[in-house]
């Protein structure tokens, strides 16, 4: 089978596409034939060496999704011909976050979804909505889940709440369809118009372009009248100073992402002064996941997509992840 492996270093270069032997599942494991696979800002951060792995080779990627084509003996949650997403945590199917839910990592600290076939323990995957097609369902498990638990596990967002979402990218645009779904006004930012409009056509009930306007988190308490109650903060070091701005007095900042560095000064005096709850999340269970796909097929939801990119030009797909000119998600499809 073909695989892609980050095989020379660890940089976009330095991946090449593999001959390895099509494995087997054991006991207690299937076999998955990948059909697609979606790409996350950590699947760049994993391939250009900063993601906390050490060794190579490594299969990289996290999301996808495909069909069981074979079972081991005892299997019994899925079934030959089934459509389902592996897992991002293998080792977390419920309960709370803790180390041992974390260990087990696709694309990381296990081998990823780039490769034709992938063996799996039966416990860590899920079937998808119906009614997605397999490039729809690829995107669910870590950009979707991600924003499904950020909204309604931690920050358990209602009817009236505010949501303010910077950017456009996978976990974004996903919050901005789920908070819509749930009753809540949602703030969009972006550097771009084209984009914004993009996001008003998916519910966003006001848009800030970023670039026009630097101070986007006092805009954004300005336009609710005493600040946004949930702020989805994907930027890291440039953008959780206006987060700090933005939010209510007792409101929630969900950590997600570092698109622009990690390094950042807390502003101290702003948390205790307003009371706010800063939550660090990444990913959630398999549970969550079976919530959210129950919520995105009862209410038809559909996920947004890019580009798609053909299997031998993952490279090209990683290098517009660089760019950060995507709307949505961009998703590889397999030969």
């Amino acid at each position: 089978m073909k695989a892609w492996q980050v095989a020379r270093d660890w940089s976009i270069e330095g991946m090449e596409l593999a001959d390895l032997p099509e494995p087997a599942p054991g006991p207690g494991q299937i076999a998955v034939r990948m059909k697609t696979a979606s790409l996350n800002y950590r699947d760049l951060l994993t391939v250009q060496g900063k993601g906390g792995v050490t060794r190579l080779p490594l299969i990289p990627f996290s999301d996808g999704a495909g069909e069981v084509v074979a079972v081991g003996e005892s299997v019994t949650r899925v079934a030959v011909g089934d459509r389902v997403c592996p897992m991002f945590f293998q080792s977390w199917i419920d309960g709370q976050v803790s180390t041992a839910s974390r260990r087990h990592a696709l694309g990381g600290t296990r081998p990823g979804v780039l490769q034709e076939v992938i063996v799996l323990d039966a416990e860590g995957v899920s079937r998808v909505p119906s009614h997605l097609s397999f490039r729809e369902a690829a995107t669910l498990p870590c950009a979707g889940l991600t924003a499904w638990r950020a909204l309604f596990e931690e920050a358990n967002v209602k009817p009236g709440d505010t949501v303010l979402v910077q950017g456009t990218g996978g976990v974004s645009i996903f919050a901005l369809q789920f908070a819509k779904l749930a009753g809540a006004s949602v703030i969009v930012t972006s550097s771009s118009d084209e984009k914004l409009e993009r996001a008003r056509a998916l519910g966003a009930d006001h848009t800030i372009n970023y670039r026009s306007v630097p101070e986007w988190g006092k805009a954004a308490a300005e336009w609710t009248g005493g600040g946004v109650d949930h702020v989805v903060e994907v930027g890291g070091k440039d953008t959780f100073a206006q987060s700090l701005e933005a939010a209510r007095v007792g409101g929630t900042i969900l950590v997600i992402g570092v698109l622009t560095g990690f390094s950042q000064q807390i502003a101290i005096p702003s948390l205790f002064a307003k009371n706010l709850h800063v939550i660090g999340l990444s990913v959630g269970s398999r549970r969550m996941f079976e919530g959210m796909t129950a919520a995105i097929e009862r209410n038809g939801m559909k996920p947004v997509i890019d580009r798609v990119f053909s299997f031998d030009a993952v490279p090209d797909a990683l290098r517009l992840m660089q760019q950060g000119g995507h709307f949505g998600k961009i998703v590889v499809e397999f030969p």
